[in-house]
């Protein structure tokens, strides 16, 4: 039995059969953990969420920034954006089966060996207060409260986490960590604005930003850590840390995992 790991999807449907294919993939032997962001800017979104959600026990998904937008976009909040490519699903006939499964999907999902969340883990976290900020925000994903939640989400603030947080403030810190940092301060808190590789943005003059990962202050794991969302690195693996976003909607490729001997697999982008 293998585990893959496979980075951002984002409707690159085709790309990530030929990746199946290619490691033979079967849903009696394996399992394919998927980090967030199965849907917006490719070109078969539908046919991504269909997939994932029929291959049952077999797939571990966490939900992304996007995936978290596409419920905003169900709720009338935000518009369908051509560029997000996501029309198809608001015309499909099995459209609020796809969003209720995905609405049940968790934010952080442990391994025996790593935990995978779509951004990474707040350097303020222990994995135990990660996994119970995931937990928290969750269960109200699960409710009757959670268009309340998905509409209010929509901030950059508060920017540091503290344990005292409650209500919207607390779930959208949680929120922000686990699916749409990048960079943070030398105080840990967020910055949600630049997109930069490191090699671009460290080198600039006075500079005060730093990966979330390097951050001499992050609180040390038990485990690896293993996420997506940041496409502009190009991949990362010092082994603790290990970002698998490599781009494929964006002309980049796709890249999957094997965790059980660390073997990477890629495809190259078949359309942008």
């Amino acid at each position: 039995m293998s585990t893959y790991i496979v980075g951002d999807l984002q409707g690159c449907f085709d790309e990530l059969q030929c990746l199946l294919e290619k490691v033979k993939f079967t849903t009696d032997n394996d399992t394919l953990w998927v980090t967030g962001d199965l849907v917006a800017r490719g070109p078969k979104s539908l046919e991504t969420l269909r997939f994932i959600k029929s291959l049952g026990a077999s797939a571990q998904i966490i939900l992304g920034n996007h995936d978290l937008h596409l419920l905003g976009v169900s709720l009338g909040i935000h518009k369908v954006k051509d560029k997000d490519k996501t029309a198809p699903i608001f015309d499909a006939p099995d459209k609020e089966e796809l969003l209720n499964w995905l609405r049940h999907q968790p934010l952080l999902a442990e391994h025996d060996d790593f935990v995978m969340t779509h951004a990474g883990i707040s350097p303020q976290w222990s994995l135990k207060q990660a996994k119970s900020a995931a937990k928290e925000v969750e269960q109200v994903l699960k409710s009757d409260r959670w268009q309340w939640l998905i509409e209010n989400m929509y901030s950059n603030t508060p920017s540091l986490w503290n344990q005292e947080l409650q209500g919207i403030e607390r779930y959208r810190y949680s929120i922000n960590a686990l699916t749409r940092m990048r960079y943070c301060y030398s105080d840990s808190s967020l910055d949600m604005a630049c997109k930069l590789p490191p090699s671009q943005q460290m080198n600039q003059k006075g500079n005060e930003l730093t990966p979330w990962f390097m951050l001499e202050s992050r609180l040390e794991l038990e485990k690896a850590v293993v996420f997506g969302h940041w496409a502009a690195l190009e991949g990362y693996d010092d082994k603790k840390v290990i970002g698998l976003d490599t781009g494929c909607v964006w002309g980049g490729k796709l890249t999957m995992l094997r965790w059980e001997d660390k073997r990477y697999f890629e495809q190259e982008a078949l359309s942008q």
